[in-house]
């Protein structure tokens, strides 16, 4: 019986076309129906000859242009929650877990009520506008750019030590106005499980257990992220309390890296991965965890330096704008605006004293580059970028997919292998996969200033094509790691479905990042782009053609 099973899942895979082959899956993973390994290649050769696909001669780019500034879009894309009127009104750039909706909004409503204060020096008005922005994108802004907020709200100190670091001259006026800890959370029974065996919840004691093979243990992009630069910087200590940046912190930090899961884009990415039970221990803000109910059945223990919350303002800002920076931080600090840190799920474990990172601000920005080299665990990485250059990709859209891809290209390691295709009605092979040296990336260039529109949305033809050549490069670098990056704004109306394609994905388990341009949440096209990449745990960007610049840039700092 099973050898005439296995004859027929062989028949099956010689009659794709006939729309038979569900009958080879062997497991389910979710809701999606996901082939073994080997079955999956064998699904992938087989597509090969029945999509139409062409070769594109690439242009070399030589004014290919990496300069950091290109590649931050406008201030303006991180909104203004609270706008101030007074005749002296002071930006406060703020940490989005205390500038956001509700329950994340203290400064949003501390702003408010200081603007309803009635304040004044010299008989002028005073107000304050918040503007919603992660501590790290702040750094980012402010070093390579030309923003100028007047106060500054980061999570923790290690983001002002890091601005002074980089020759920004900054005023501390408040070393707490909410009090947070970042630390490890745990589900119950894994807390259980690890108590049993390693007695105390310590990060050393957590990074033992994930090399020996016993936790898996997840963070956030350090370079966005106050949560993940803390972990990191601790890891590091822990690995070398005498130097957290020697030779010794840094190989044990590549040797971490190697088994670890990918460090993740945002902390949303973590919550999913937790709500699914993929991910059973992880990074977390105290303040965070609080407020998200589908965590209630996970510990929390504090680890790190604190995430208070200090208020800077700086030298270039006016006498008055300093003096109303005082102000305001007084009134942070004032018992009513206390009380409503309280009921945010701020001022917590009071009682935690910072564990030492034992680094300064160039500490902290060396750390950074240490985890940009070994976050792969010293493997390469094969990626292919897909280009939807269908008829509906025409005008905004197409632009700002070339205006995004080359802007932030440069966050790209030289390191990895990368290739270019392209799809409407056929596919095409724009840029066959190299190692992405300085040559390579003015191809790359090169390729997409070329892209050009044409008809319809054979999306999973392409990704198709993708698989194959990835499959067939990691024959050449067999320790590679492998991604895709799908770039689009519509569903496929032409060639194979992702029905289809999804089980050969889920078996190769290459990891899918779709980018989409000005999707709505309840489109086709969002549905099938989430469910793509919700097969091997990637993400999903629907993100505004103003914003995506960004969210690329942080995507590729984190995978590539």
């Amino acid at each position: 019986m099973k050898k005439i099973k296995r004859i027929i899942c062989g028949l099956l895979s010689l009659v794709l076309l006939a729309g038979v082959v569900s009958g080879c899956t062997k497991y389910e993973s979710g809701n999606e129906k996901v082939y073994t390994y080997d079955e999956a290649i064998k699904e992938l050769n087989a597509f090969q000859d029945q999509i139409q696909t062409d070769n594109v001669k690439p242009q070399l780019d030589i004014y290919k242009n990496d300069e950091v500034s290109k590649t931050l879009a406008n201030i303006d894309t991180f909104p203004l929650t609270v706008q101030g009127s007074g005749s002296i009104n002071i930006e406060v750039a703020a940490a989005t877990e205390m500038s956001s909706a509700a329950p994340d909004d203290w400064m949003n409503r501390v702003a408010e009520n200081f603007n309803k204060s009635g304040a004044t020096i010299g008989g002028k008005s005073v107000s304050v506008t918040v503007r919603k922005i992660t501590s790290g994108e702040v750094l980012t802004y402010m070093t390579e750019s030309d923003y100028r907020p007047d106060v500054y709200a980061p999570s923790s100190d290690a983001w002002g030590e890091m601005l002074s670091a980089k020759g920004v001259s900054v005023r501390k006026i408040a070393d707490r106005i909410a009090g947070n800890t970042a630390g490890i959370l745990m589900e119950k029974n894994t807390y259980d499980t690890f108590v049993e065996k390693y007695k105390e919840v310590t990060l050393k004691n957590v990074l033992e257990a994930s090399i020996a093979g016993d936790l898996t243990f997840a963070y956030t992009n350090p370079y966005t992220s106050s949560t993940g630069l803390n972990i990191l910087t601790a890891m590091l200590h822990a690995f070398d309390s005498s130097d957290p940046l020697s030779e010794t912190a840094q190989q044990k930090l590549l040797d971490y890296q190697k088994q670890s899961p990918p460090v993740a884009y945002t902390t949303s990415v973590l919550r999913d991965q937790a709500s699914k039970g993929i991910i059973k221990a992880m990074v977390m803000e105290e303040q965070a965890y609080r407020n998200t109910p589908e965590l209630k059945n996970y510990v929390y223990t504090p680890a790190g330096i604190r995430h208070d919350h200090p208020l800077y303002t700086f030298d270039y800002a006016s006498q008055e704008k300093q003096e109303a920076a005082k102000l305001f931080a007084e009134f942070c600090r004032n018992s009513e605006s206390q009380a409503l840190a309280d009921k945010r799920g701020f001022n917590l474990h009071n009682d935690y004293k910072s564990q030492p990172s034992g680094l300064d601000g160039a500490g902290y920005l060396a750390a950074q580059k240490i985890w940009k080299q070994s976050k792969d665990g010293g493997q390469p990485i094969i990626a292919v970028f897909i280009a939807d250059i269908s008829g509906s990709m025409a005008g905004t859209p197409i632009n700002s997919l070339k205006e995004s891809l080359l802007a932030t290209s440069s966050y790209i390691s030289s390191d990895n292998y990368i290739g270019l295709i392209s799809y409407a009605d056929n596919v095409h092979v724009n840029l066959p996969i190299k190692k992405f040296d300085d040559e390579q990336r003015a191809y790359f260039s090169g390729a997409v200033k070329a892209l050009d529109i044409e008809g319809n949305t054979a999306t999973y033809d392409a990704v198709l094509i993708a698989l194959k050549m990835m499959m067939d490069k990691k024959e050449e670098i067999p320790n590679a790691k492998m991604m895709l990056f799908l770039l689009s704004d519509g569903a496929q109306n032409r060639g194979y479905s992702l029905d289809r394609v999804a089980p050969i994905v889920g078996g190769l388990k290459i990891p899918v990042y779709t980018i989409g341009y000005n999707l709505s949440d309840d489109s086709t096209a969002t549905r099938e782009l989430k469910r793509l990449s919700g097969i091997n745990e990637a993400s999903l960007i629907n993100a505004t053609s103003e914003d995506l610049i960004n969210h690329m840039r942080n995507l590729f700092n984190v995978e590539l």
